[in-house]
């Protein structure tokens, strides 16, 4: 790769899905991505891992990327020709282009499983202020963000929306079953979890869980999952209370 900024951690990098990340830290990678059932398919080439070093594409001798912002104000902002060198030598492959910004889209489980089904996606992450208005707008960026606050920089989002994306991948969790019943996935947040021993500290699981009754189990998994949601998320109670009576005419 040109300026020697690439570094692949799939053995073939003939994955079909793959990642790549352009970032000022590419030793921040694969860190948690490398472990657990990711690290496994990662290994296993399920999907494939890329990172790009910004710096590599900076064009003075002090590899500067960054600039004191136009107008005024604190901080800087990343170079739109650093960005873009970068972006135009790796030249994104097909897939989405997206830029990790608290003021971009929020990221949820709908725009999780659509990122799943792209063939590969290419994530910029930011330092500083953020990054030159121009080179966003000239990539058609889409900007993504975890939530209503800031982070130091891209490299922890990127991450997050990763594991978020490759864990829908087929192969890479086991039972499909346990994808289909955890939080979102019906508009609600998931139902509360118990396992051995039935009794802890006089604490005792719901005898229903004990009945082997599956249409109770199932019944009472979905109260408890309505009330939780209805107190703890309002605004995806109101939703799913809107699809439901939709659904119902």
């Amino acid at each position: 790769m040109d300026a020697g900024a690439d570094t692949a951690y799939a053995k073939g990098n003939q994955a079909p899905f793959s990642v790549r990340i352009l970032t000022l830290f590419p030793e921040m990678f694969p860190g948690p991505l490398g472990l657990s059932l990711l690290g496994k398919a990662l290994a296993d080439e399920v999907w494939s891992l890329e990172t790009v070093d910004i710096r590599a594409f900076a064009s003075d001798k002090h590899r500067s990327v960054d600039d004191a912002p136009f107008g005024g104000g604190a901080g800087m902002v990343m170079k739109p020709d650093v960005i873009d060198a970068a972006l135009g030598a790796v030249k994104p492959r097909p897939g989405r282009l997206l830029y990790l910004s608290p003021r971009g889209k929020l990221l949820n489980q709908a725009l999780a499983k659509e990122l799943a089904a792209e063939p590969a996606l290419t994530l910029l992450c930011g330092r500083y202020e953020g990054v030159d208005q121009r080179v966003i707008d000239a990539w058609d960026m889409e900007e993504v963000s975890l939530g209503d606050f800031v982070l130091t920089g891209g490299e922890i989002a990127a991450m997050a929306l990763v594991d978020a994306v490759v864990r829908l991948l087929p192969g890479v969790v086991g039972k499909t079953e346990s994808l289909e019943e955890e939080s979102f996935e019906r508009g609600l947040l998931e139902y509360p979890l118990y396992t051995r021993p039935a009794d802890w500290k006089g604490r005792v699981v719901p005898e229903v869980l004990l009945s082997g009754h599956h249409a109770r189990v199932a019944q009472w998994r979905l109260v408890q999952s309505e009330c939780i949601t209805r107190h703890r998320r309002p605004d995806l109670w109101e939703r799913y209370c809107a699809q439901k009576q939709e659904q119902e005419g």
